[in-house]
């Protein structure tokens, strides 16, 4: 199991950027999910074509993977918006509440029930997550459209992990990938075309960071956490995401000047030993008889 969380480790490393490169505001939030998709497409569907690692075991498999495509696509779209209208903060701390949304999605639809420990962890890690964003955040939410669109993240999110657990167990890793980013950039392209989104015109810092979120936040990191999500738990996965919100915070005071507080240290520090204890196979506490 040391190379799943190898990867489920440098994965997260590599999505953590995308909220500072997102709020940076250089590209419009749905527009800046199409190109995101487009780039990582533009590089992978060659590869897969030519090594010949193409192979579709059943059109069921098939079409939920076109589902996975869509329903993440739309996830990153929803998600932009979000950022860019509220706050990365609050637009992360909503999207990432997604492993609650996963937790009830596995424990109804799939046979591999989350255990004791992922409930502990994860209320954990929650804890965790609402010190390091600050109480100030809840006292001042405002539940307008940039709230809806982060709730909204999150639970498509929680579709796409639970579908693609499934999906992966039958298909491999390149085949998944290709199918749902080019179900993706469909999706999207005809959402920005609908929207009247601008295709072009863009700075040469804006194509830049759009190529950032491409080959770094969508076609390493996701290559690296699909390897994860089709050699782990599907929950273990989610909640470990959350540990993105502390590099998040790290980068957003590294290059925007945010400040740190003793509060987000240690709700940093709770909000990781949250994601441990989902990691911890024997029971915390065991039930007398």
């Amino acid at each position: 199991m040391t190379k799943p969380r190898i990867a489920l480790a440098v994965g997260i490393i590599c999505i953590s950027i995308f909220p500072i490169l997102v709020k940076l505001n250089l590209t419009p939030g749905l527009i800046s999910a199409f190109y995101r998709m487009v780039i990582a497409s533009a590089i992978l569907v060659p590869y897969v074509l030519i090594t010949k690692k193409f192979k579709v075991t059943s059109r069921k498999t098939f079409f939920l993977t076109v589902l996975c495509g869509v329903v993440f696509g739309l996830d990153v779209g929803v998600w932009n918006i979000a950022i860019q209208q509220s706050t990365a903060t609050q637009a992360s701390l909503l999207t990432n509440l997604s492993p609650v949304w996963v937790g009830i999605g596995s424990f109804l639809f799939l046979k591999d029930k989350p255990k004791r420990n992922f409930w502990i962890g994860t209320v954990v890690a929650v804890i965790g997550m609402v010190l390091l964003v600050g109480f100030d955040l809840f006292l001042n939410f405002d539940f307008n459209l940039a709230f809806i669109f982060g709730v909204l993240s999150g639970m498509l999110y929680a579709v796409y992990m639970l579908t693609s657990k499934r999906v992966l167990g039958e298909m491999e890793i390149m085949t998944f990938m290709m199918v749902s980013l080019l179900s993706s950039v469909v999706s999207l392209g005809l959402l920005s075309y609908a929207m009247g989104e601008p295709f072009g015109g863009f700075s040469t810092e804006g194509w830049l960071v759009l190529v950032i979120q491409g080959v770094v936040c969508q076609l390493l990191a996701w290559l690296l956490l699909s390897f994860a999500t089709k050699h782990m738990r599907a929950t273990r996965v989610s909640v470990s995401l959350l540990g993105q919100a502390i590099l998040a915070s790290i980068l957003a005071w590294w290059l925007l000047d945010e400040l740190i507080s003793v509060q987000m240290v240690i709700g940093g520090i709770i909000l990781l030993f949250g994601i441990r204890l989902t990691f911890y196979e024997k029971p915390l506490f065991k039930s007398k008889v």
